[in-house]
């Protein structure tokens, strides 16, 4: 899949679900669920202790699905993740290695921001992702979008699901949620509700 069929799977998604769990197993089970409930993108973290193996677990089982490895913010982090099948990367803030490394090698790479200055610059060169975005909220995605029309931000950071819908009418390319899914009694269930419910 090419850059241009990644960024534009990741945005027709809506969400993106971004797995921080305690090992390895429960990513891949978390993945799988999420998987199979219908969605087509999912983004596991380098915090993850053996998230490079769980990463490849999941492209074995998925081979179709558009996986991406989050909180990659060294050149090392970003190579493994490619190896072990990773789509696209994501930063919590800006990592001029990383960026090189997608660069050169042609990966999608979702640099993290949180100010106008931060946001601009990562949307300048793809899909940039708003960090801790919770702190501002819908309200503040607005603000920056005013300022930077067309760009494609994906707000991520302390997001419930209830509140995807409210990112994505202030002009959100993508929702990125993460412990509220991982932690819901029925994950799968979840995400198909809100999938509906954005349909």
């Amino acid at each position: 899949m090419d850059q241009a069929a990644i960024e534009r799977a990741i945005g027709e998604a809506r969400l993106l679900p971004v797995l921080r769990t305690p090992d390895a197993g429960g990513a891949v089970r978390a993945a799988s669920t999420l998987l199979d409930a219908g969605l087509g993108v999912v983004e596991l973290t380098a915090t993850t202790p053996g998230w490079a193996d769980a990463l490849r677990d999941v492209r074995r089982a998925y081979p179709d699905a558009v996986l991406g490895a989050g909180t990659v913010t060294a050149e090392a982090d970003a190579r493994r993740a490619v190896e072990a099948g990773a789509d696209f990367l994501v930063s919590p803030y800006p990592a001029e290695a990383v960026r090189a490394f997608a660069a050169g090698t042609g990966t999608v790479f979702l640099e993290g921001g949180f100010t106008p200055g931060e946001v601009a610059a990562a949307s300048g060169r793809g899909i940039a992702k708003l960090f801790p975005a919770h702190v501002g909220g819908p309200a503040y995605l607005r603000s920056v979008l005013a300022v930077l029309p067309g760009a494609r931000i994906v707000p991520t950071g302390g997001i419930g699901l209830s509140e995807v819908r409210a990112y994505l009418d202030a002009g959100a390319y993508a929702v990125g949620v993460g412990s509220e899914l991982v932690k819901s009694p029925d994950p799968a269930a979840a995400v198909r509700e809100l999938l509906k419910e954005l349909s």
